[in-house]
């Protein structure tokens, strides 16, 4: 039995939480086989690249910004697409005025799958199968839409690949030359934030001409790369598009990094079998709930030959939970010498209901990750990245910071598919803060 075979065997014959309850096994192998003839996504190259990358993180030299869309539609929408990169970029722009280098990964080109914590959903006294995302069902309440359909997969295949391809123009493009900083200004609407920007950018090009003086190469500074990223949460996809790299080892080609969610995150399930396998840099979401001795085992099996940049441990905590939770964890892994990236996600354990919508609070945000970069100096282990959902649109989804105020505010966008995101303008406000408390370090 080949490689894949084997590895596709093992899968299959492990636990898998979150899968859809699909009408036709046969229609999904048929899908599975389409992916497998299909062109890879991203390259082994582009891959290994990305672990290099996130070695330097896992170091200390170099600090991961990690953010996009909570859940893609399979629209593709080029608009879209370049208004969250320039977020991105912008916000890149501010955390290197801290004096940090920032790898950028992206949650998009297969974000189209969401975890849910019941099968079905009820309206009016009606019980329909839960909305798992795009790549695997409709969100409107109906039977029709709410119906698992495998060919969605090949729908997100598609999405991925224009995605991809866009983003890769943008950023060997002028659009990404960080010495054309001062055009990735949002329009933003507070005049003060605008001005901040301008200022950071003007400092940047003050660096950047010394650089040119004294002759320093400006690769990186004109070209830039921003990876991409999902939870590998529907296995048949993830399978499909596993491949081989010139080593005989199988990576996912369906994204640079993969992560395991909350939910998925069983040390004997199959979601955690597959990515100890695959050769791509993985994540995992650890909640409050998660003891020493279980991220030490996880670590054993997602990184069992201590690679740095190869694990990245996403902390979720929740602003009133992290202050507990965080530090007995921090000392197992450090205590492990497994050569992990910490890193901040402070949105998921901070979302509430506000009426009959689920929002979050940019106060409570930062909050919990300001409480994470302390907690990680007095532990000794480096801060190095933050999770983020967010949005080059201007939606109006999580409360503070710039806009939405009010609740009242949350109706004029919101349009997410499932979590709030923060807006372009909040996004910014947030990189200033993060930029000026890794100054401090």
């Amino acid at each position: 039995m080949s490689v894949l075979a084997n590895l596709r065997h093992d899968v299959a014959d492990m636990p898998a939480s979150q899968q859809p309850n699909w009408p036709d096994s046969a229609h999904v192998d048929s899908v599975v086989q389409e992916l497998e003839g299909r062109k890879p996504l991203v390259s082994q190259e582009e891959c290994a690249r990305l672990t290099e990358r996130l070695g330097e993180v896992a170091s200390g030299n170099a600090f991961l910004l990690h953010a996009g869309d909570c859940a893609e539609t399979l629209e593709y929408d080029p608009d879209t697409v370049e208004h969250t990169t320039r977020v991105i970029l912008s916000m890149t722009a501010s955390l290197l005025n801290s004096g940090m280098k920032v790898v950028k990964v992206g949650r998009i080109a297969g974000q189209t799958a969401k975890p849910r914590s019941s099968d079905t959903e009820e309206q009016d006294g009606i019980a329909l199968p839960s909305y798992r995302g795009d790549m695997v069902n409709g969100l409107s309440f109906t039977k029709e839409a709410r119906q698992p359909d495998p060919d969605r997969l090949l729908q997100t295949y598609d999405m991925a690949e224009h995605k991809i391809a866009q983003q890769k123009r943008l950023t060997n493009s002028d659009f990404a030359n960080l010495e054309h900083a001062n055009k990735w200004n949002i329009e933003f609407a507070d005049s003060t934030q605008s001005a901040r920007y301008m200022a950071m950018t003007k400092q940047i090009e003050r660096s950047i001409a010394f650089m040119i003086a004294t002759g320093a190469d400006l690769d990186d500074v004109r070209h830039t790369e921003v990876f991409t990223s999902h939870e590998g949460l529907i296995l048949p996809y993830e399978l499909g598009l596993t491949r081989l790299d010139q080593d005989g080892k199988p990576y996912d080609s369906s994204s640079h990094m993969i992560w395991i969610g909350k939910r998925t995150l069983q040390l004997d399930g199959a979601h955690v079998a597959y990515c100890s396998e695959i050769s791509n840099s993985v994540g995992a979401k650890i909640g409050p709930e998660m003891t020493p001795e279980e991220i030490i085992a996880l670590c054993d099996k997602l990184d069992s030959h201590r690679i740095p940049g190869r694990l990245n441990l996403i902390a979720r905590m929740g602003v009133d939970a992290v202050a507990e939770s965080l530090p007995p964890l921090l000392r197992a892994v450090k205590s492990s010498g497994h050569p992990v990236i910490w890193s901040s996600d402070p949105m998921h354990g901070n979302t509430y209901a506000e009426v009959d919508r689920k929002t979050r609070h940019f106060d409570t945000i930062y909050s919990e990750f300001d409480q994470f970069i302390g907690i990680c100096e007095a532990e000794d282990v480096w801060p190095g990245g933050v999770h983020l959902e967010l949005t080059g649109e201007n939606v109006t989804e999580c409360l503070g910071g710039i806009e939405p105020s009010g609740i009242k505010d949350l109706e004029a966008n919101y349009n997410t598919a499932c979590d709030p995101r923060l807006n372009g303008e909040q996004g910014m406000e947030l990189a200033f803060l993060i930029s000026s408390r890794l100054a401090k370090l």
